[in-house]
């Protein structure tokens, strides 16, 4: 897999961290000399292309038309937009993923931008905050779909009114699936006649509107 990451600032030097640790194959784009320096002294030279993420013929130079994933995560939306733009229909990327810094921009990153996927760092950090206030049991493991969907670990409460009953007899949403339930360090395969039981870890697929109402039902 080839990795292309426009903006080697803070943001773009962790990602490319992680995907280096992971022996997979990394580009970083930068134009800003101090930047260029701290990512010359952490990498090989070949990792590195000096020049502007948003320029074709850097991209070219960088090796778009054979990069899996692009990950346009500078400081400008603008520069992020037509970037992820010219990395989908120039270059025909398959997946793209764009940083919002501003959330009043957001509306701008779409799928006929060339987005598939957005990042809002401060709706982000609001979710983070509402799910630590409202669903303290429920821990995101994976989103799916663009977010529409994911699967989810929740942790069965002491005053759950699930404890004791059988999953055939409880009122899970509609097309929601129990995956699986670790208990005491094993992992149960849950069937209509399983008996939820407290501190119950349930793994869950489900769309993401069903999570409160699965957290009310475990915790």
């Amino acid at each position: 897999m080839k990795v292309i990451v426009i903006g080697g600032g803070q943001v773009g030097s962790y990602i490319s961290d992680i995907l280096v640790k992971h022996d997979i194959d990394v580009k970083v784009i930068e134009s800003r000399e101090k930047v260029l320096q701290k990512i010359r002294s952490k990498y090989d030279a070949n990792i590195l292309v000096e020049g502007d993420g948003s320029d074709p013929l850097v991209m070219a130079e960088a090796g778009m038309k054979d990069a899996d994933v692009v990950v346009c995560v500078t400081g400008k939306d603008e520069v992020n937009l037509v970037s992820a733009t010219i990395a989908k229909y120039e270059f025909g990327v398959d997946r793209v993923i764009a940083r919002v810094n501003h959330p009043s921009n957001e509306w701008l990153f779409t799928l006929e931008m060339g987005v598939d996927v957005k990042v809002n760092q401060a709706e982000l950090l609001a979710r983070l905050v509402v799910d630590e206030i409202d669903m303290r049991n429920v821990m995101t493991l994976m989103k799916l779909n663009r977010g529409e969907y994911s699967i989810s670990q929740i942790c069965v409460a002491v005053n759950s009114p699930a404890i004791g009953k059988e999953i055939k007899d409880l009122q899970i949403p509609d097309k929601a699936v129990l995956i699986a339930i670790t208990r005491d360090h094993e992992v149960v395969i849950p069937k209509g006649n399983t008996t939820i039981e407290q501190n119950d870890h349930i793994m869950v697929l489900c769309y993401d509107d069903q999570l409160e109402m699965l957290n009310n039902l475990f915790s």
